[in-house]
């Protein structure tokens, strides 16, 4: 599962990224919540 949310998250990176911002997968737990931390201009 953790694997297919950080392809998903790649798929999107370049459209933060050219925004100013990013995101980190921060953690995918066993009931399938994905946790993630944005930066920069996406981080407010």
């Amino acid at each position: 599962m953790r694997e297919k949310v950080a392809e998903a998250l790649e798929q999107v990176r370049p459209f933060l990224q050219r925004d100013g911002g990013d995101v980190e997968l921060v953690d995918v737990d066993d009931t399938g919540i994905v946790k993630v931390r944005l930066k920069g201009a996406c981080g407010g």
